[in-house]
């Protein structure tokens, strides 16, 4: 999906007029100007910014966490960079290794100071994998034996050619990729 859509698809309660001319409007802006519309409409940029009240638990100049208002079990953390990014791929590398140092720092605290079990750690990237909001962010989620949250991924079977295949398109992908820098 594009920026473009992804903003739109956050639009509730315009009339069909209003949505071709913010339609228009968005093809005209530049990058940059995209950009700053998209943090503009996000509430986690306005958490970020101290605009929305958040139970902040951590924050560097890279990154917060903050207590999730709709936890999945008590102490799910949403861990945030400061930049606005839609998914992933569009965070910096330096940005993104640093949210992996502190979440693994913040899933230790997590153990250690609600007597968890297990911490789950995930990404959804993108609406497919069930990103609802348009601000990417690590989810930390405390985890005890029975505890009713559903994160079970179901395993299927494939065949050979299938695993050879799909095996076969992420090579290349990742030579390209790797060839671009």
């Amino acid at each position: 999906m594009s920026d473009q859509g992804n903003i739109k698809s956050g639009v509730g309660g315009l009339t069909e007029e209003q949505i071709k001319a913010l339609e228009e409007k968005l093809k005209q802006m530049s990058p940059e100007e995209l950009k700053a519309f998209q943090k503009q409409q996000c509430i986690f940029c306005q958490i970020v910014a101290g605009r929305v009240a958040s139970k902040k638990v951590y924050e560097d100049n890279v990154c917060i966490a903050i207590l999730d208002i709709n936890p999945a079990n008590p102490g799910h953390l949403l861990l945030l960079p400061k930049e606005h990014y839609p998914i992933m791929p569009l965070v910096p590398k330096e940005e993104l290794e640093h949210m992996g140092k502190v979440a693994k720092h913040l899933s230790h605290c997590l153990l250690k100071s609600l007597k968890a079990e297990g911490v789950s750690m995930f990404i959804a990237n993108g609406v497919a994998a069930g990103q609802r909001a348009q601000h990417f962010m690590i989810h930390l989620i405390p985890r005890k034996e029975g505890d009713g949250v559903g994160l079970v991924i179901p395993m299927r079977e494939l065949k050979k050619e299938q695993l050879a295949e799909i095996e076969k398109r992420l090579k290349g992908k990742m030579k390209a990729m790797h060839e671009k820098k």
